[in-house]
């Protein structure tokens, strides 16, 4: 396998404001994996913040258990606090800071093409209309990065997507919003312990 840390970037807004909106469910899913292996943000090998201007806050740390109890691969957990069309720099910037070969890098993000709950996983292909996708797609060169994609649904009526993804779960999602938030956690250890295709085999089955 080849050698390197993975880098795990959860894509978001900044602040307190957009905490709870759909378009930050990948902040969430970050926030789960560093309370597993008992990270904090601000902890990293910068201090937390990537370059001369924060642009992103970071946490290493062992993610999973290895066949035998060994502990598992070295990540990257980072979660950009520039706003959402402009993450490409922070996921490039952490890319070169950190030597992270691009088979290792993997974006979690909302998805609205996907139903709410489901966890979706597939390296490259298009962006779907996600900027943050767009910009990360601009800033690396490449579409060829994973992605852990996780549903939030399609927006009810004619409204409008854009504000749609800005808005917080509905009631009646947020009981099921840790259990995905677990889910698509749960999905990221997989493709760092087990690889793209025997992930995609546990998470794309129904039952």
């Amino acid at each position: 396998m080849t050698d390197g840390p993975w880098l795990v970037v959860g894509l978001g807004n900044p602040g307190d404001r957009y905490a709870g909106n759909r378009h930050n469910v990948g902040q969430m899913v970050l926030d789960e994996l560093a309370r597993r292996v008992g990270a904090s943000f601000g902890a990293g090998r910068s201090g937390g913040l990537l370059s001369r201007r924060p642009q992103a806050a970071v946490a290493e740390a062992r993610l999973g258990v290895l066949p035998g109890g060994a502990p598992g691969p070295r990540v990257v957990l980072a979660k950009p606090t520039t706003y959402m069309n402009t993450s490409g720099g922070p996921v490039s910037a952490l890319v070169k800071y950190y030597d992270v070969p691009l088979e290792r890098v993997v974006l979690v993000h909302d998805e609205l093409d996907i139903p709410f709950a489901d966890v979706r996983l597939k390296r490259g292909g298009g962006e779907g209309g996600h900027n943050g996708l767009r910009d990360t797609t601009k800033a690396l060169g490449t579409k060829d990065y994973l992605r852990v994609r996780v549903g939030v649904g399609r927006p009810p009526g004619r409204m409008d997507p854009a504000d749609f993804v800005l808005r917080d779960f509905a009631k009646a999602e947020l009981k099921d919003l840790p259990w995905l938030v677990d889910r698509a956690a749960d999905a990221v250890e997989a493709v760092v312990l087990e690889g793209l295709e025997p992930a995609q085999q546990r998470f794309h089955t129904k039952g």
